[in-house]
């Protein structure tokens, strides 16, 4: 027998080494083969809902690291919820309708307008279902647990059903309207956008000033006076009607050489630098309110161009003079509404103009500016033309412009339920704080939602038209189309003729003939995810409504929070959710936006085979999520070295308590010592804290608080002398056992705290715990904090040693810069206290220096000599220690070689004690060599 034979040394066959990119497939499959969540389910029924309501990404291409940190979230808070008391369902959901597939298709060669409408659509479907499986698939290597098997899909014959009675309910409350005023249009998508699908790219354009010859002044100004104006919108001109003017401004008539224009009073200086007027007078003024009515001459056009007063004017930039078409301006339309001018569309659905703009035909409204500038030039209408940079709307899918443009549309009156919205803001729980006043100003200042698109793979209106155009909407067409949607699909409108679609035997007095037409443009898909709280939570038995949270990035503001609330208030009267979580965006490790043309994007799959999702779920945990956080494969490396931390700290726990059983070998915590007792306080201290983190979301407190009491409770204190322990001691003894007890709680409660976070490891680690009963981690319960008696007074008693214990390791320290000692177990430590430090370290009853991991130490009632470190409540005095080190504990110890057994001799007396007792073979055998 060797020496080592002696000790308890930990010995365990979980691997140092994670091999999480092969180990991670392998659980997964154990989790789908158990149906791990749908056990999870079963524990679970009866007891209280908490429902996180997924947020549906869309169904084009593999997920990338936005997808990670959003799910990677959810799957942490359900997780969380349903090892906490909680019945947590979670049912993935896919976006499924829309344009990208359209596109996609298109690039596939598909031809949507020479295709039979059936085929089409079967085609998108087929392509939407192929990237549900390839996104489910990229999903799960995370380790996120769920329905997978029944997801919910916009395209699902149910969820279409359940979004048509959405709108029926809105039709019926007097929400839904069609309408011809200006809308986004986007003419590389051939369709109508909401406020949501537009973003904001910097964009090149022309700055012109521009006079329209006065044709009508009323007798209130010289007949050659000429109305300046300022545009970036050049190629609006041909379908200007007409110049706003604010009736409370002051305007005045500017002569500069043979010419008199007029501009508002208050930029006049401004102007004149613009246009270069060097020599200029003013020879009269005007308020605005009189000119209305006034008429002008169209720079180009054979027309007049009608003075008219608005309120929206502004003296911020331009003349104060506001060219107007009503069919390409939201003010413009509004504001000329009262003076009936013409809405004439002069653009199609591709951008280009048509027969309403004489001598553009077919030409794409940005290609025609030159045109029209050159109009303007030959008329001596133009005065002045430069160049500016500036944000400008373009259509989130395609990246390219859009233009206002007037067309009929369905639309949804905000304006009707907009203060319920508004109140329902005030009510929800933001976890982000500044979110609830982005959406509050998002719906007080929003307009009515354009709810109808010129497309074709989406959810049909459900309207149907009378013989003389009248539109019909009623709650029994409605509910009928619903049901045959919930039998057919919706594909059934577009390959129905409008008679087949109504209630049979249904008559309308729009109809006198019994002649129906249908709708032919689809919903907006943001109405498809904004109806799921109908299609998802109020339709599946294990779901609740409202949700008890939405949680997406910050992006969806204007887009899922926004529209999910706005169907729910107007269908019920109340949100959809009860609190709102928003992310911030996933940035490269630069802090720049991730692009493919930059080459700075990282796939999740990337992280996955390099790493391991538990690599990418740590990180998911570390980042402060609210804001927008980087990542790159170097930050990634850095959370793979502090997962190495955890996981070696858990194996140390693992390989020293693998001859532990709970039942046989645990110590009551009255029979504890302090350090036991001190470290279980402080570890419930953790679990309550933990708790309290995850139900506020916080991951990333969750993350900083088990790491730092890894390093610094555990590593720093604990398990740095605990070697000492459960290597020396008898294998049964108190102090042993006692320390192996805290151990054993301390891995098994770390294990189920960290299930949610690193949910392989957590198994892997699981697989070792024979104590437990549960197969899988995840079917344990989060940990409750036990508030031993006497906790308080012990933990301030514990403060006051730590405070101790620094003062100690300095004097150490001093003492081995002075060659004094080595090794901290070659120091013999003599301390010198006042009565306070006298009582702390007697009430502790400790083996102080166990705690401190030096061969001796003492409380002298003497004096302290000069030697002796002095601090404001003790004295430290650092000896070398006398005596030798002990082959087995390492510790110099004076009764090294003074046992009678020579084989026994090379130990301290205490080790052996120990190996006579365990091992008395050594007697007789003595060691090898």
């Amino acid at each position: 027998m060797k020496i080592k034979d002696t000790l308890n040394l930990g010995k365990t066959a979980f691997p140092m080494r994670a091999g999480l990119p092969n180990k991670e497939p392998v659980w997964q499959k154990n989790w789908d083969d158990a149906d791990l969540y749908g056990k999870r389910q079963a524990l679970n029924e009866g007891k209280p809902s908490y429902m996180l309501h997924d947020g549906p990404p869309y169904a084009n291409g593999n997920i990338h690291i936005g997808h990670s940190l959003n799910k990677v979230s959810k799957d942490i808070i359900v997780r969380y919820k349903s090892m906490s008391g909680f019945r947590a369902p979670y049912v993935p959901g896919w976006d499924t309708h829309g344009l990208p597939i359209e596109q996609q298709l298109a690039k596939a060669g598909l031809k949507r307008k020479e295709m039979d409408r059936g085929a089409y659509l079967e085609a998108c479907r087929e392509y939407a279902l192929s990237q549900v499986d390839k996104q489910r698939a990229d999903f799960k290597t995370l380790g996120v647990l769920g329905d997978w098997e029944h997801p919910y899909l916009t395209l699902l014959p149910e969820f279409e059903a359940q979004e048509i009675r959405v709108f029926g309910k809105m039709a019926e409350k007097g929400y839904i309207y069609k309408g011809a005023k200006p809308i986004y249009w986007s003419p590389s998508s051939e369709s109508s956008l909401a406020e949501a699908e537009i973003e904001y790219h910097d964009v090149k354009s022309p700055s012109l000033y521009v006079a329209f010859k006065a044709a009508d002044t009323k007798g209130k100004l010289p007949e050659d006076t000429e109305f300046v104006i300022w545009t970036t919108t050049v190629w609006t001109f041909p379908s200007n009607r007409g110049i706003f003017v604010h009736p409370d401004f002051t305007y005045v008539l500017v002569a500069v050489g043979k010419r008199k224009f007029l501009v508002a009073q208050d930029l006049v200086s401004d102007v004149a630098e613009k246009l270069g007027w060097e020599d200029f007078e003013i020879v009269q003024s005007i308020k605005g309110s009189e000119m209305d009515r006034m008429t002008a001459h169209h720079p180009f056009y054979d027309r007049e161009s009608l003075v008219m007063v608005g309120d929206y004017v502004s003296t911020d930039s331009g003349t104060g003079l506001v060219h107007s078409s009503p069919n390409h301006g939201e003010d413009d339309y509004f504001y000329s509404r009262a003076y009936q001018l013409p809405v004439i569309e002069d653009l199609d659905e591709q951008g280009r103009f048509n027969e309403n703009a004489p001598g553009l035909e077919g030409m794409f409204y940005e290609a025609a500016i030159p045109t029209i500038q050159g109009w303007l030039e030959e008329n001596d209408r133009l005065l002045s033309i430069t160049y500016f940079t500036h944000a400008y709307p373009h259509d989130w899918r395609t990246k390219k412009p859009v233009v206002y443009r007037a067309t009929p549309q369905w639309f949804a009156s905000i304006d009707k339920f907009r203060h319920a919205i508004m109140d329902e803001v005030e009510r929800v729980d933001w976890i982000v704080t500044w979110g609830k006043t982005r959406l509050y100003n998002m719906v007080r200042d929003r307009g009515d939602w354009v709810i109808s698109r010129q497309r074709a793979w989406g959810v049909p209106l459900p309207i149907f038209y009378g013989e003389d155009g009248s539109p019909i909407i009623t709650p029994e067409t409605t509910e009928h189309v619903a049901q045959l949607f919930e039998k057919y699909g919706s594909g059934y409108w577009f390959t129905h003729e409008a008679s087949e679609l109504l209630p049979e035997g249904f008559t309308h007095p729009s109809a006198p003939n019994g002649i129906f037409t249908k709708e032919q443009d689809i919903m907006d898909v943001w109405f498809d995810s904004g109806s799921s709280w109908n299609g998802v939570l109020n339709t599946r038995s294990e779901l609740t409504y409202p949700a008890d949270l939405y949680l997406e990035g910050s992006d969806q503001y204007r887009g899922w929070f926004n529209s999910s609330i706005t169907t729910s208030v107007a269908v019920n009267g109340i949100a959809p959710y009860k609190a709102v979580l928003s992310q911030g965006f996933v940035l490269d490790g630069k802090g720049m936006k991730m692009s493919k043309s930059l080459g700075n994007t990282i796939l999740p799959a990337d992280v996955t085979k390099k790493f391991g999702a538990d690599i990418l779920r740590l990180w998911v945990a570390s980042v402060d999520y609210e804001n927008d956080v980087r990542v790159s494969m170097d930050i990634l490396g850095q959370v793979a070295d502090t997962y190495r931390k955890i996981r070696n700290t858990l194996r140390f726990l693992i390989a020293n308590t693998a001859d532990f059983s709970v039942s046989t070998d645990s110590i009551d915590f009255a029979e504890l010592v302090g350090s036991d007792k001190y470290m279980l306080v402080k570890f419930n201290e953790l679990i309550a804290s933990v708790k309290k983190s995850y139900d506020a979301y916080s991951f990333m407190t969750v993350y900083k608080e088990i790491v730092n009491f890894l390093t610094n409770d555990l590593s720093a204190f604990y398990l740095d002398f605990a070697k000492d322990v459960v290597y020396i001691e008898a294998k049964n003894s108190a102090s042993r056992r006692g320390m192996q007890t805290v151990m054993y709680r301390m891995l098994v409660d770390l294990v189920k705290m960290l299930v949610p976070i690193l949910p392989h490891t957590a198994e892997e680690v699981w697989t070792y715990l024979e104590s437990e009963k549960e197969p899988f981690a995840y079917l344990s319960e989060m940990p409750d904090a036990i508030d031993y008696a006497g906790s308080s007074e012990l933990l301030e008693n514990w403060t006051a040693f730590f405070d101790f214990r620094t003062k100690v390791l300095k004097a150490l320290e001093e003492a081995r810069e002075a060659k004094l000692i080595g090794k901290s177990f070659e120091a013999k430590v003599t301390i010198y206290p006042n009565e306070v430090t006298r009582a702390l370290l007697h009430s502790l009853d400790e083996n102080l220096a166990k705690l401190l991991i030096v061969s001796e130490l003492s409380i002298s009632e003497d004096p302290a000599p000069e030697t002796a470190s002095v601090f404001n409540d003790c004295a430290i005095l650092v000896e070398h220690a006398q005596g030798e080190v002990c082959e087995r504990c390492r510790r110099t110890d004076a009764t090294v070689g003074t046992h009678e057994n020579e084989f026994l001799k090379m130990l301290c007396n205490h080790c052996a004690q120990i190996v006579e007792s365990e091992f008395p073979s050594v007697l007789t055998d003595g060691f090898d060599a």
